[in-house]
């Protein structure tokens, strides 16, 4: 935990495998944080100690926070929606839509649902309520893949982030693309130029001016290959044309 006041740093606690996620809940005060051990931890940062270590299925590979629900992606396609204030057992276990190994999970704005990515250039838009009705207006749609010469690669879809103001959401590939989706309306928005390598993580801005953009070779291709560039933060400023539904 770094202060920003003090720019002191303390160790807030430890997981049994590599972390995974950290995620902050303003609702209960709690930092939550996912591991390859199987477990989420909480953790009360004022004391600080730990509050609560809770059994997943797998490997945590992705989380997200829905107000005071924690939606979990794990390996073997997974997902499992925890209430934060009652941790007792989950109050929805599901299965990716999709048919292979999850990427990330970011949940929508207005709480409604999800969007979730895959390894195989694919993500899919779910919604949390049960209701069969509204369990009608979930889909996945293909992205992130190239043609060259007549053969499709596929790269997986490592990053997802929402703006807060427009529902809309970005999604960052392996193919060094970034593209921005109008979910709601099912359609493209645009996609910036290329980055010098695979994108590893994206994050909007609160008010939606700004888009940061990690890069790093993620060993898609096994060995780290020559051309590979080093890790770098793009900072991207974004416009209404880009991020607002048509």
């Amino acid at each position: 935990m770094f202060d920003l006041n003090s720019s002191g740093e303390s160790v807030l606690g430890t997981h049994d495998g590599a972390i995974r996620t950290v995620d902050y809940c303003s609702e209960i005060n709690a930092v939550v944080t996912g591991s390859w051990d199987h477990t989420i931890k909480t953790w009360d940062p004022r004391a600080p100690r730990c509050t609560g270590t809770y059994q997943q299925q797998e490997r945590v590979y992705t989380t997200s926070l829905c107000g005071e629900l924690l939606v979990v992606g794990t390996a073997g396609r997974k997902v499992l929606v925890w209430d934060l204030r009652n941790m007792g057992v989950p109050t929805q276990r599901r299965e990716s839509s999709l048919k292979y190994q999850t990427r990330c999970i970011r949940c929508f704005p207005n709480k409604q649902g999800y969007a979730l990515s895959s390894i195989e250039g694919r993500v899919a838009v779910e919604y949390l309520d049960a209701d069969p009705e509204v369990q009608k207006k979930k889909y996945a749609f293909k992205c992130h893949r190239i043609k060259e010469s007549g053969i499709e690669k596929i790269y997986p879809v490592n990053a997802i982030s929402f703006h807060n103001q427009y529902n809309t959401f970005a999604t960052g590939g392996s193919d060094g693309y970034v593209n921005v989706w109008d979910g709601f309306n099912k359609k493209r928005l645009c996609q910036f130029h290329p980055y010098p390598t695979s994108v590893a993580s994206l994050c909007f801005s609160s008010d939606g001016s700004a888009l940061a953009i990690a890069c790093s070779y993620l060993y898609e291709q096994e060995e780290k290959v020559e051309s590979t560039t080093d890790n770098n933060v793009f900072i991207r400023y974004v416009t209404d044309q880009e991020t607002k539904p048509k």
